[in-house]
């Protein structure tokens, strides 16, 4: 399936003392850059959040308010998309990458938005959507400030069908000092 991928990265890192999250590196790759890698393939990756010297193939936008949230993030980014399916994902997630076929996958007849589920926990920036769900659902909500299940309950809301992707530790994010630590020793772990 063709897609284009939005990557959001335009945080506060409040939990993390405000410092740039998406280049914090992990084996000496910023955390951006390994989210960028997990979606290569797309035909257009759109990183929303300040420009930084890293990726030239991309095209950077700004939400507005700046650290207006995700679905402002969204809404900043869509209209450099076009393909008929979008992969949303935060900057932060540094083992994303094998979640991408599966999310798209599930994009079928039935499903216009799939989201990597773990347990009882949805992770909606990790999600796919089909991109005419996304621009209704968009118009449902109000984008500053909207968290991002509220943009896939205006989905539902309006007859989507709402897919959940089993999360193998895809999902895993960097939000905290701890997890990325945790990230750290996965890595090790995994050498």
């Amino acid at each position: 399936m063709t897609f284009d991928a939005i990557v959001l990265a335009g945080g506060t890192a409040r939990r993390l003392g405000g410092v740039d999250k998406p280049m914090l590196d992990l084996d000496g790759t910023p955390l951006l850059t390994r989210v960028l890698t997990a979606v290569a393939a797309a035909r257009v990756r759109v990183v929303v959040g300040p420009r930084r010297p890293l990726e030239p193939a991309v095209v950077w936008c700004r939400e507005q308010p700046p650290g207006g949230g995700p679905v402002a993030g969204l809404a900043a980014g869509l209209p450099h998309t076009a393909a008929p399916a979008v992969v949303v994902l935060a900057a932060d997630l540094p083992w994303i990458a094998p979640a991408v076929q599966p999310l798209l996958a599930a994009l079928d007849e039935r499903h216009d938005v799939a989201v990597l589920r773990a347990g009882e926990r949805r992770n909606y920036l990790a999600a796919a959507w089909r991109r005419p769900t996304l621009v209704s659902a968009l118009a449902e909500v109000d984008a500053a400030g909207a968290a991002m299940r509220a943009l896939v309950a205006a989905a539902h809301d309006a007859g989507a069908g709402v897919a959940d992707v089993p999360d193998q530790g895809w999902g895993e994010d960097c939000d905290t000092w701890a997890d990325l630590a945790r990230a750290r020793a996965r890595s090790t772990n995994r050498s």
